[in-house]
């Protein structure tokens, strides 16, 4: 094209600026830290690896239900009370639910935290209504969903409510205990519902290992479940300044995170949430905690200054006593 003159226009060509070159630069240690993710080590310290035994989905879908319920605190000991509530209900989990009273007697006694038996016999009976209703808890979420018009929030505040409902786990204005209140998140609170998020991911990412891909959502709807490992790093990478775990914090953590991949945010989240995990993020600059982290030559804590040697891949675990202290948190 050219103008009145008939001169060519000069094109200009535009440099990458420094924030063009920083984000290439998070994209390449976010993939660094992914592809680096000791995956079958780190599953052997995550609530999801219990999905994994259950090759029907019907299961799947109540024991992820429960195993998200209880992801919060300390690993060693969650797993320990999610395992003898697995053990209890058996292998055919969707079976013994559709007993009420098989369902509080294999139960009885069992205790973790705030949560008392009958709290979680009345989410996997709720759960396990809304399943058999809908022909699965993925197509009564997508139906949510859609009734949504995609929003997230409320598609999660229908599906709560109806096993809610459905296990009578609802409490009552006033005299709710609060085991009851917590074992499912409210969406409609502040809270950044990271239990909720996290059975959304193992539910919808396709099977790569972690994740089981069984319902019929698009990982582009998917929000990251922010816990306080997830947070930290956020925050020094520059993906939010919020200080709180709100839902908030949650939408601009994966705002920033879809620049690297719209259709599928939250893939990053296992192997940060591990690396954090590992590397007990003390958010500030310490040459010896941060000796080693994925993500080291990026942190707003080590601009400028030159950082300790970085390996290939994140250092492993060393030994029973860090493995045991590491926490899942809200």
């Amino acid at each position: 094209m050219r103008d009145m003159s008939g001169r060519q226009p000069k094109i200009v060509r535009r440099r990458a600026g420094p924030q063009r070159d920083r984000e290439r630069e998070i994209a390449r240690a976010l993939e660094r830290v992914r592809q680096s993710c000791d995956v079958p080590a780190r599953l052997a310290l995550d609530p999801v690896a219990v999905l994994h035994r259950y090759p029907r989905p019907q299961d799947r879908e109540l024991v992820g239900l429960i195993a998200s319920a209880v992801a919060f605190g300390n690993v060693k000991a969650l797993r320990a009370k999610l395992e003898d509530a697995l053990l209890r209900l058996g292998p055919d989990v969707a079976r013994v639910a559709d007993d009420k009273d098989d369902v509080f007697a294999r139960l009885s006694g069992w205790k973790h935290r705030v949560y008392r038996d009958e709290d979680l016999a009345r989410l996997l009976l709720g759960a396990r209504r809304v399943q058999r209703q809908s022909g699965s808890l993925g197509n009564r979420f997508a139906a949510d969903l859609e009734r949504a018009a995609g929003d997230l929030r409320l598609a999660l505040t229908s599906f709560t409510s109806a096993i809610r409902r459905a296990g009578r786990l609802a409490p009552k204005s006033g005299q709710a205990r609060r085991g009851s209140a917590h074992i499912l998140a409210d969406p409609r609170g502040a809270s950044a519902c990271k239990r909720l998020l996290l059975y959304l991911r193992w539910m919808v990412r396709p099977a790569d290992g972690v994740d089981v891909g069984l319902w019929p959502i698009p990982t582009s709807a998917l929000l990251v479940p922010v816990d306080t490992h997830i947070h930290k790093l956020s925050r020094n990478l520059g993906f939010t300044q919020r200080k709180d775990l709100s839902w908030k914090t949650a939408e601009e953590v994966t705002t920033a995170l879809r620049r690297f991949d719209p259709s599928d945010p939250t893939k990053y989240d296992f192997a940060l949430c591990h690396l954090g995990m590992l590397q007990r993020c003390p958010s500030r600059r310490d040459a010896v905690r941060c000796k080693g982290c994925g993500v080291l030559p990026i942190c707003r804590h080590w601009a400028g200054v030159k950082a300790p040697a970085l390996p290939s891949v994140p250092p492993p675990t060393s030994g029973r006593q860090r493995s045991a202290g590491e926490n899942l948190t809200e």
